[in-house]
């Protein structure tokens, strides 16, 4: 499985393809499905607002669930790179609306709820399908890594505690963006393993950069040939992997993280260990 798929210079997370495919599939089915060519228009109309109501359903439950971590700067909100929703609350507001025009006869039964089931599988199928699967990752013992001041290391040390690697280079705006959300995280949680594997760059610059912005930063590794993003993010950056204390990859994000969605994530390896 690859979290991200590149059309050139694009690397999209896989995520948001999945819900853009899930899209194409709801409005070729209503196409299919529609007997009544003459509201075709109008059940598109249905199909879109279904999806926007569903976007912002998803989004606002999650602001609400961690909301301790934007009232601080409330405007971070409107953020939406940090990938922050949550899926299942948007489906169901979509569904509900999908009902609601239904009764109230806006568009045709048949083809509306057949278009949001298929691409409501889609989502859900897809997304099950590639989701990582939670075994341990034999790539990451085999990478050659180097400490700060050239040694080798070995990323097998990590074992034994939740770990988070992330993926990253000074060059990348989102990679610096979300240092401090790292920064923060390190500090308060030290029953996690938190890893800084920096992506093909020397040393000397990788040190200049930590000096400025992240002094405290512990744990921080060069990949000098930039393997891991390659086999894991399809060169993405940044991009952090999240893995369970006996090394088994559970979830992985490319793409910028926020201290919400970094939260959001540190308890599903949290409740991966604890068998939740």
């Amino acid at each position: 499985m690859t979290p991200a798929i590149r059309l050139g210079p694009l690397v999209l997370p896989t995520e948001l393809a999945l819900l853009i495919a899930a899209g194409v599939v709801g409005l070729l089915a209503a196409k299919l499905f529609n007997r009544d060519r003459d509201r075709t228009a109008h059940l598109s109309t249905v199909l879109w607002r279904a999806l926007i109501i569903g976007l912002l359903v998803a989004r606002l439950s999650f602001v609400w669930r961690y909301r301790d971590h934007y009232l601080p700067d409330p405007i971070k909100m409107l953020d939406l790179r940090d990938g922050g929703w949550i899926g299942l609350a948007g489906l169901a507001a979509a569904w509900a609306y999908a009902a609601i025009a239904v009764l109230r006869r806006h568009a045709p039964r048949v083809a509306l709820l057949g278009a949001l089931a298929l691409a409501s599988a889609a989502w859900l199928g897809g997304g099950r399908w590639l989701a990582p699967t939670p075994q341990a990752q034999p790539e990451l013992a085999a990478l050659a890594v180097n400490n700060m001041d050239g040694a080798p290391a070995t990323m097998s040390a990590f074992h034994g505690k939740p770990t988070v690697i992330n993926l990253w280079a000074s060059w990348c705006p989102p990679c610096r963006r979300e240092m401090p959300a790292f920064a923060a995280a390190q500090a308060a949680n030290p029953d996690v393993n938190f890893v800084f594997l920096n992506q093909a760059e020397a040393a000397q610059d990788v040190a200049q950069f930590l000096d400025k912005h992240a002094p405290a930063l512990r744990n921080v590794l060069i990949d000098p040939a930039g393997e891991a993003s390659r086999k894991f993010s399809n060169r993405g950056l940044p991009a952090t992997l999240f893995l369970d204390a006996e090394g088994r990859l559970v979830d992985l994000r490319v793409g910028e993280l926020s201290t919400a969605s970094l939260a959001q994530r540190l308890e599903s390896i949290r409740a991966a260990d604890s068998g939740d």
